[in-house]
């Protein structure tokens, strides 16, 4: 994608090919900033403190992440705790266990002075991939948009997103935004009510920079108001992402998807969710029970950041000194909310059946 004219993509090898670089999320939308990784200590804490995040960018900054692991030591035992290590920076992304995986498949039998450089051109395939994947789900879930479109005599449709599935989420052209640009690309008129996703309001913040840089009409609304604008028929179709997909296709996804699924089921509208096969969790089949949720610090939720009226950017204290918060990072949709699953192999119902159809080599593992 393009900020400012100039083309991006969220994670990149640097020219020394010692190290990479990254977008800093945590400092949109107010400054565009570019932070380099030379360690693995580095890529945990970027993925941790969200200066990348979206499941999809979590995968592959850790399969980075792994190679600087490696190239500073490459044996068993470095092998071993660094994937543990990368592991618990977070927990719920299945991406991020699918990435480390293929990198440690892939170099476990290779002598030692040969897994760094297997470990980097996995992780630059990986990256690679994802860019590949992202945009056959835009071409996939354009059809989607194209229908509804077609169907309202070409007037503009209106589509609810929740938290960030952009191309800031992934490597580039994002999961649920993806169809939206492709859309838009294709001269398809398209709105967008960007969710402001508390409490790191990752809609507010990043959704709604990026679909600016690209010129999509979008307006940010409070997380409550989404049922409200469905019941007056002001939305057309709800696309979000997703973290970790069950076999059945439940979904986790950011704190409040669950809620919009609800009002959506109860408004008549589609609820779709956009995602690529590396998103899908074959080991698990009810999402409920069997996805630790994680629970992130306490002040995300009592204290927010943003730009004063002088441009400085500061925190600010929301709730009385002393008052705990509870700051549940996910929850899980069921499948019988979900309209369809949108991926790069094409658009399926959401369950066992559906998702097999896509991926028949996982008919073997059951």
């Amino acid at each position: 994608m393009k900020v400012g004219g100039d083309y991006f993509r969220t994670i990149w090898l640097c020219s020394d090919g010692c190290s990479v670089e990254i977008i800093d999320q945590t400092k949109l939308p107010h400054e565009f900033s570019i932070v380099k990784l030379n360690s693995m200590k580095e890529a945990i804490h970027a993925i941790y403190s969200m200066q990348v995040r979206g499941a999809p960018l979590v995968g592959v900054t850790g399969a980075y992440g792994f190679w600087l692991a490696l190239k500073e030591d490459a044996s068993d035992i470095n092998l071993k705790s660094s994937y543990d290590l990368l592991l618990k920076a977070r927990p719920t992304a299945v991406n991020l266990r699918w990435a480390l995986d293929r990198i440690t498949n892939l170099v476990h039998g290779l002598g030692v002075s040969e897994r760094a450089n297997a470990a980097l051109i996995e992780a630059n395939s990986i990256a690679n991939e994802d860019v590949n994947n992202c945009r056959a789900i835009g071409k996939n879930g354009l059809l989607i948009i194209d229908t509804i479109s077609k169907n309202k005599d070409r007037e503009i449709v209106n589509i609810l997103t929740h938290c960030n599935a952009g191309w800031l989420a992934t490597v580039d052209y994002g999961t649920a935004l993806s169809p939206i640009y492709t859309a838009h690309d294709s001269g398809i008129g398209v709105h967008v009510w960007v969710d402001e996703t508390r409490p790191r309001n990752q809609g507010a913040s990043l959704t709604a920079w990026e679909l600016g840089q690209h010129g999509i009409p979008h307006t940010v609304i409070s997380d409550n108001t989404g049922g409200h604008l469905m019941q007056k028929g002001l939305v057309d179709l709800c696309i979000t992402g997703t973290d970790r997909t069950t076999a059945v296709g439940d979904v986790c996804n950011k704190i409040g998807t669950y809620l919009k699924a609800l009002a959506a089921k109860d408004n008549f509208i589609p609820f779709y969710v956009a995602l690529p096969y590396s998103t899908i969790d074959w080991t698990i089949s009810d999402g409920v029970s069997e996805i630790d949720i994680e629970e992130r610090d306490q002040e995300e939720v009592t204290h927010m950041i943003g730009r004063n009226s002088i441009g400085k950017i500061e925190k600010i204290q929301l709730t009385p000194d002393g008052t705990s918060a509870a700051n549940f990072a996910f929850d899980v949709t069921p499948s019988r909310l979900v309209t369809g699953l949108i991926t790069e192999r094409g658009v399926c119902s959401a369950n066992r059946e559906g998702l097999l159809n896509l991926y028949p080599e996982n008919r073997m593992e059951e």
